[in-house]
């Protein structure tokens, strides 16, 4: 019986999570005497657990060939059709939503996007909102999962980087998907991620409620950072506080790095002082917020007389700039409290281009986190930095080590094929939006942050954003197919083209 499960497709285990993020909503809203908000929610559960149950039962028994197309194929089907059944109960109980809305709003949830859909956030039940954020962090765990269980066996989603580091052949992997019996692993995977994110999780909502946010608010954020979905119950600023603040700040650091997350980097922690990505994160944190403030600086310096606060809110602006860096690397997108003050104390607007370009940064390999990655990012930075010093020691030699050499070369080869995949996909997308009625620049900022899985920093791209909710429902399924392009990345669907691929 016990392998007769084994053998049930993955979209099956995928699509077991439907059934708790509907169960949790509605016994909040039973407890809290809104029975008309929990029926929905409550018969939604219960019709996903038996439709679950029976179609596992239905294939357990059969024997399917293991293929790595047929992994690829579970997980991006299921970014496309699990939101549509996600998104019933949501319909059912804002009727004011349409369904292509609702289907929108369960894709952003799913891929950890965010994108801000129910303005103003007051004009829904808490219910929904936590619906939003269960959906929101059962996707950042779902990501997780195929990042370890599909990806890394496939050496796609950046794994294909650290293959060549550790001087694999980058296609070397596509022969290991087929060699052991995928649900094994994602149940052996599941075993090990799970208490991690779940534990992490949990100690980040204890603090953020002794720092003094209510219980409902600091269990939202706390999905939300482990996410990094940004999805939130209100339009205040994240953490509640400043102490919350720097909560947040530490805890999404150690999201988008996979410090925690792989057991590998628990055994060589002595590690962490050379680890490339750490290393790339830091120096943005120290770059780009000090440009940031030397911006806000200079915008000050010839103001007569100045103002006895002024150090205060030199301060300030500096530690805004700091979180709203690492926020948008993380593909948080979610602004600090300081950050206008920021903006106020300079008189300059927001840095769109910056903020747009920390968010195709992106995060850590086998994270919640969306974008290029900052393994990539470091490979194109190692290369260039090498060739910049041929150009003044032509006949110098490289050094480093063959680590070194290997991401220099066949590494920053690889990443820069992916950076062109990206920046072809964004266009294509733009294109899209722009043929269906969209402005240039609501076409640039759109496909930035769906592609990119940042949708809550849309908002601070513009001084006079349009609220997606608003937008022609095309424009809504185009921006649908962009997150799910993002969140999956356009190597994967490149690879579905290749005809020895769905030979294997």
């Amino acid at each position: 019986m016990q392998s007769g499960w084994r053998r049930a497709p993955l979209f099956v285990y995928f699509g077991a999570m439907a059934a708790p993020a509907m169960l949790l909503p509605a016994i909040v809203a039973y407890f809290a005497d809104d029975h008309q908000t929990a029926r929905p929610f409550l018969y939604g559960a219960i019709l996903t657990g038996f439709a679950v149950a029976v179609l596992a039962l239905t294939l357990m028994n059969r024997t399917p060939k293991v293929t790595a197309r047929s992994h690829l194929l579970a997980l991006i089907g299921t970014y496309l059709m699990l939101p549509l059944w996600l998104a019933v109960p949501l319909i059912l109980v804002v009727p004011t939503l349409t369904p292509v809305v609702g289907y929108l709003e369960m894709v952003s949830a799913l891929t950890t996007t965010g994108l801000p859909l129910i303005d103003p956030p007051g004009s829904v039940p808490q219910t929904v909102h936590l619906y939003r954020g269960v959906v929101g962090w059962l996707g950042g765990f779902m990501i997780l999962l195929a990042a370890a269980a599909i990806m890394a066996p496939l050496n796609i989603g950046g794994f294909e980087i650290r293959s060549v580091i550790h001087g694999k052949q980058p296609g070397a992997g596509w022969a290991q998907i087929g060699a052991a019996d995928a649900s094994d692993r994602l149940i052996r995977t599941l075993a090990g991620l799970l208490p991690v994110y779940t534990g992490l999780t949990a100690v980040l909502f204890v603090l953020l409620a002794l720092s003094g946010q209510d219980t409902f608010h600091a269990f939202m954020e706390a999905m939300s950072v482990m996410s990094t979905s940004g999805i939130r119950a209100d339009d205040l600023y994240v953490g509640g506080s400043w102490l919350g603040e720097g909560i947040v700040a530490a805890f999404l650091i150690i999201a988008i790095t996979s410090i925690l997350y792989d057991p590998a980097r628990w055994r060589a922690a002595d590690s962490y002082s050379t680890d490339p990505e750490l290393r790339l994160l830091l120096a943005l944190i120290i770059i780009v917020p000090g440009l940031l403030f030397l911006r806000h600086w200079l915008a000050t310096f010839d103001v007569e007389g100045g103002r006895e606060d002024g150090f205060i809110l030199g301060l300030q602006a500096l530690w805004g700039a700091i979180f709203t860096t690492l926020s948008f690397i993380a593909t948080f997108g979610q602004e600090s409290r300081y950050w206008q003050t920021a903006q106020d104390w300079s008189g300059l607007p927001t840095p769109g281009i910056v903020l747009m370009g920390l968010m195709m940064i992106g995060g850590g390999v086998a994270t919640t986190a969306g974008g290029m990655k900052l393994l990539r990012i470091y490979a194109l930075y190692k290369h260039g930095s090498r060739e910049l010093r041929r150009l003044t020691l032509p006949h110098s030699i490289g050094g480093s080590g063959q680590t070194a050499r290997r991401i220099r070369t066949e590494g920053a080869f690889i990443a820069w094929i992916f950076v062109m995949l990206f920046l072809g996909g964004l266009s294509l997308l733009m294109l899209g939006l722009t043929f269906a009625g969209l402005s240039f620049e609501q076409s640039l900022m759109l496909g930035v942050t769906t592609l990119a899985n940042t949708g809550p920093g849309y908002e601070l791209l513009s001084a006079d954003p349009v609220r997606v909710i608003d937008f022609d429902p095309t424009i809504q399924l185009i921006l649908a197919a962009g997150m799910i392009l993002g969140r999956v990345e356009a190597l994967a669907f490149i690879a579905l083209l290749n005809p020895d691929f769905w030979r294997r």
